[in-house]
């Protein structure tokens, strides 16, 4: 729920409200500092990378290895786990000793007893990947505790997954964590639709973000922590180690300042483009769905590359900031003349691997809110199998689906995105957001001797037996716990939403969802047909937007302190 505190102040200064990056502070009594959760205690090893010909290859192993795995750990109830960060999904979900697929009895994660938490009744059915990869995950929506790095909520609804094939289970992982918006959340679809028995309106939905949202979300609509912000930034785990990977909530991360960041207005999508549909008390409004930014060009060794001609339902340009891929995807015909121009071999035959020198540094930039951000070229290669180090490939970028309903977005930008750039996603008024919209901010991590630096590497790894370094990470479990109370139920009351919308444009998915797995519907915006692979099958009543919830791979929880 809204404190009541700092959204009466915004009602009577909106525009004030508008200016700021962040929003005003809640109720002194109802915050506490963000907290940090950083990654630590590095063992660097030498190891052979297998090929990518997925584009989701590599060694797996503990902890986050080989640039595929970042994960967090969390407890759920009295089970203290690992879960895959995620900014492109919502929903938290966990294994549940109901789970008898092969990946879950593959698992060495501890599973959630699924008879520990309180159930809501509803059923989520969760679909993630594009339509050359999906998977699954089912199961009953429950309310427990939940706890993350010391800070813990109760009556957290998340899904307690009985039948999944996703790898977010595998290798000591045990689900996922998402960081998106509600509008994409199943699971407080599914949670709402229960207790409200499927309401015709949004206004339920949006009115108990306090209550059943998505567990960032709670904290900040609660008013629990200082700003509705969280930070990423990934390290470097191959090739050429370092870095430091940790995610930021409540507050800017350390040595970043609000002056050095580029800020950029998030997609917000109407009803007609898939959006949420406006609750009656602000029938104005336009929702985010995922955390998606336009983007001004695409650019490789910088030259400009050539627009796609893929624009399938959206014809601007935008991508998704996408934690949970661990590679770049874009539309089909840039990746085939980004992969054509670093290698022969595939400009030759397109059937080949992109293979190229490993000496060779290629910089591959997006140009967001008027700025280049490049991915580091140690990022943008990846090792061959038996090759010494001397041959590469550029199997970090691969092809995606064309833009459509739902999911307008071209490029999903994953892991090597993150490693080279500090991201910090800001919600906004998640209930009015013309108040105070949601945007994402910007701060390059990548060195003016980026090239240099990857030359070093591959000498070094061909005086190794041709082997790159990479890392395996050990996360021991934070202690001490902090308990929030939970949110009062009461529906929070709605600020005007007369200052103007972000001209930034777009738009998103109509939400809906249901208390059982059954076809997506929507009853009054259109959504994916059940055919839709790129959608994520679904729910009845509130029906939310679907889209491409990126393929995630599991790893070990990183280390937590409260900082």
């Amino acid at each position: 729920m809204v404190s009541t505190s700092w959204f009466a102040l915004l009602t009577l200064i909106p525009s004030l409200a508008t200016a700021l990056p962040f929003r005003l502070p809640a109720d002194p009594v109802q915050q506490r500092r963000g907290f940090t959760l950083p990654i630590e205690r590095r063992r660097v090893v030498r190891s052979g990378l297998q090929t990518r010909d997925d584009g989701l290859a590599g060694t797996v192993g503990i902890g986050d290895l080989a640039d595929l795995f970042y994960t967090v750990a969390i407890q759920v109830g009295n089970v203290q786990t690992a879960v895959n960060l995620d900014t492109g999904s919502s929903d938290l979900w966990v294994m549940s000793d109901a789970c008898k697929t092969q990946v879950c009895r593959s698992s060495t994660a501890q599973p959630y007893k699924a008879s520990s938490g309180n159930s809501t009744g509803a059923e989520v059915s969760l679909q993630y990947g594009d339509s050359t990869s999906g998977t699954h995950a089912k199961g009953p929506v429950v309310l427990d505790t939940v706890a993350l790095a010391g800070l813990s909520l109760p009556n957290q609804p998340l899904g307690a997954i009985n039948d999944t094939d996703n790898s977010a289970v595998q290798n000591g992982g045990a689900g996922i964590f998402g960081l998106g918006f509600p509008s994409q959340s199943f699971v407080q679809a599914a949670a709402v639709n229960q207790k409200f028995s499927s309401p015709a309106t949004t206004d339920s939905f949006i009115q108990n973000i306090g209550s059943f949202g998505p567990l960032v979300s709670r904290l900040a609509q609660a008013g629990h922590i200082e700003q509705p912000i969280f930070s990423i930034s990934l390290q470097r785990n191959t090739v050429d180690v370092g870095g430091k990977g940790q995610i930021t909530i409540g507050e800017l991360p350390a040595g970043i300042d609000n002056s050095t960041i580029t800020w950029v207005p998030v997609r917000l999508y109407k009803p007609t483009d898939g959006g949420l549909n406006p609750p009656s008390f602000a029938k104005n409004e336009v929702y985010p769905l995922r955390w998606e930014v336009p983007i001004d060009g695409v650019f490789l060794d910088g030259q400009q590359l050539a627009s796609t001609n893929l624009t399938g339902a959206s014809p601007q340009l935008s991508a998704l900031i996408d934690t949970g891929n661990s590679i770049l995807r874009g539309p089909k015909d840039v990746v085939n003349n980004i992969l054509s121009t670093v290698s022969p071999a595939f400009a030759r035959n397109s059937a080949s691997p992109a293979t190229f020198p490993c000496n060779t540094p290629h910089t591959l930039a997006y140009k967001i809110g008027g700025k280049l951000f490049p991915v580091d070229p140690r990022d943008f290669v990846s090792s061959q199998s038996q090759s010494g180090a001397k041959v590469c490939t550029a199997s970090n970028v691969v092809s995606t689906d064309a833009p459509s309903s739902g999911s307008l977005f071209s490029w999903s930008l994953g892991d090597p995105f993150l490693k080279s750039t500090t991201v910090i996603f800001y919600y906004g008024n998640l209930t009015n957001p013309s108040v105070d919209p949601p945007k994402i901010g910007f701060v390059s991590n990548v060195p003016q001797n980026a090239d240099t630096l990857l030359e070093q590497a591959v000498s070094e790894a061909q005086a190794s037996g041709g082997l790159f370094e990479s890392t395996v990470e050990v996360a021991p479990t934070a202690s001490t716990v902090v308990t929030l109370s939970a949110p009062a139920t009461a529906s929070p009351t709605p600020a005007p939403s007369s200052t103007p919308k972000p001209a930034s444009t777009g738009p998103l998915v109509n939400a809906q969802a249901s208390a059982s797995p059954s076809p997506v519907s929507a009853s009054s915006a259109p959504s994916p047909s059940p055919s839709d692979k790129k959608g994520n099958g679904a729910l009845g009543g509130v029906s939310l937007p679907s889209r491409t919830l990126m393929l995630l791979l599991a790893a070990a929880p990183l280390l937590f302190t409260l900082s």
